[in-house]
């Protein structure tokens, strides 16, 4: 007699369960489509970041291991650090064999703590595998920032990361100290996005306490303290960084005061010539006249007052917009739990659950989707999500774009209009350049070329008149396609606002 069917067919559903689950894995995943997905949506970063800090990872060893270290600034700093650690507070009497010591007091401290973990400087090898990991965090902390505005393909990403010859040298090859400012500041970023402004200011008088260059940022920062906090928690903020400063200097000052700010915070300082990577076709007379560096400070100003409206425009728009993110977010999860009890009819009770959010709400979350969609030039996404039709959801943290900007454009005024930059400077903004060239209007060609560029002026060494006039050139032009998108973005801003007080018009 024949088996009962529900015997016999029970082992052919498994096997029919278990092959429609691989299929559907390879269907979704294994496929030119979600590659595609990987490479130029920017909401895949987060997935592609991961590959990139696990092959840049590999790819520092392989530097360390492979390519000769070049001693240029170590031996100095080991120098200087240990004239401190021997107990000498007076910044003139601090040298190496490079000059003076011309930096603040915290990268004293930190350097002098590598002076220690590497036995008195003479283990190179493991400082070079401590700037890898410094590399390496630094790298997650700017990824971070880029995941959450969603400006950026990943693709522009993967290859600026793993092209940059210079940049790799500057980390694991130098030992800089300009990696560790621009640490401290990354991670400044993220916290003052994060609403974390107390530790944010620490990081970021930290980072200035390592370098000056971190400076550059502070008119963006002051412009989004005022708009976020107000003047009176403004000002808090700025004794915050003063505060550290202060703490940090105090063996210097309570000791040797005008040594130590007139070494660590020389703004007239003279650079050699010899060094100079964007002034090379200039003679060393003109490099080194004061009317000169007094012209460029001028301009530096120029160009940082053109900008400042529309970058209070933009953190205006950035407040509001987390302003809006608070009022939201419990009542989309309260919408989401609701959903959870509810099994079926989800997509005829979605029409009716928007009508919750309020009419402000409704028409500003339209003007935040199209301003955003104009600056990052993609198509305008849905402000409730699609992709999981279960489930509400808005990315607030696109806004992010507002914020980034100004802090980028402020950085990049100030490197080109500096009176000098070395090889190791590049690490000043070179994270953010792919942000600026895709706040652009100009064609994926031409952002493409605008990097390219960049990266052969930091890469010829020593540098020509050609390299150092491409270099201002390219920065001309980043500027100028930097200033078209904001003009076009402060339009369509304000004609978001026109619609919405009309549309609050016809609701009264």
């Amino acid at each position: 007699m024949a088996p009962p069917k529900a015997a016999s067919h029970r082992p052919a559903v498994r096997r029919k369960k278990s092959g429609t689950l691989v299929d559907s894995i390879l269907d979704k995943y294994l496929n030119v489509r979600f590659f595609k997905y990987l490479l130029l949506e920017p909401a895949a970063l987060p997935i592609v970041g991961l590959f990139v800090l696990l092959a840049e990872l590999v790819i520092n060893v392989v530097v360390i291991q492979r390519v000769p270290y070049t001693e240029i600034d170590w031996v100095a700093y080991m120098q200087e650090c240990e004239g401190f650690l021997n107990g000498t507070t007076n910044y003139s009497l601090l040298r190496g064999d490079t000059g003076p010591l011309v930096y603040p007091a915290a990268f004293v401290y930190i350097y002098s703590a590598l002076y220690y973990i590497t036995s008195h400087g003479t283990n190179v090898r493991l400082a070079q595998y401590i700037f890898a990991g410094i590399y390496l965090l630094q790298l997650a902390l700017v990824l971070r920032l880029y995941s959450k505005s969603r400006k950026v393909p990943p693709y522009v990403l993967v290859l600026s990361a793993f092209t940059s010859y210079r940049i790799h040298s500057i980390y694991v090859l130098r030992l800089f100290n300009d990696p560790v400012a621009v640490l401290l500041l990354y991670a400044a970023l993220n916290l003052f996005l994060d609403r974390r402004w107390t530790l944010g200011s620490t990081f970021f008088s930290l980072a200035v306490g390592v370098k000056m260059n971190i400076l550059l940022f502070a008119p963006a920062l002051l412009l989004f303290y005022l708009a976020n906090l107000g003047l009176l928690r403004t000002i808090l903020q700025l004794a915050v960084c003063g505060v550290v400063q202060l703490l940090l200097g105090a063996p210097f000052l309570l000791t040797h005061p005008v040594e130590y700010l007139r070494s660590s915070f020389d703004l007239g300082r003279i650079f050699e010539h010899k060094w100079t990577v964007n002034y090379r076709f200039l003679s060393r007379d003109l490099f080194e006249n004061r009317s000169f560096h007094v012209s460029l400070l001028g301009l530096h100003l120029l160009l940082l007052l053109a900008f400042a409206k529309p970058t209070w425009t933009f953190f205006q728009s950035y407040v509001r917009l987390r302003s809006i993110e608070d009022q939201l977010q419990p009542q989309i999860a309260q919408q989401n739990l609701e959903l959870k009890k509810r099994p079926k009819k989800v997509e005829k009770d979605k029409d009716k659950d928007q009508k919750k959010f309020t009419s402000e709400q409704q028409s500003f979350l339209k003007a935040f989707e199209k301003s955003l969609q104009k600056a990052s030039g993609g198509k305008a996404t849905a402000a409730l999500s699609q992709a999981e039709p279960e489930r509400y959801g808005i990315h607030f943290d696109r806004c992010t774009q507002l914020a980034l900007l100004p802090f980028f454009l402020c950085n990049l005024v100030g490197v080109a209009c500096s009176r000098s930059l070395h090889y190791q400077f590049y690490v000043w903004y070179f994270h953010s350049l792919p942000y600026l060239a895709w706040s652009t209007p100009y064609s994926l060609g031409v952002r493409c070329l605008i990097l390219g560029l960049i990266e052969y002026c930091w890469n010829t060494y020593p540098s020509t008149n050609f390299s150092s006039a491409a270099l201002h050139f390219t920065h001309v032009v980043l500027l100028a396609g930097v200033a078209k998108q904001l003009v076009q973005t402060m339009r369509i801003n304000n004609a978001a606002k026109r619609e919405q007080q009309e549309q609050q018009k016809k609701l009264q």
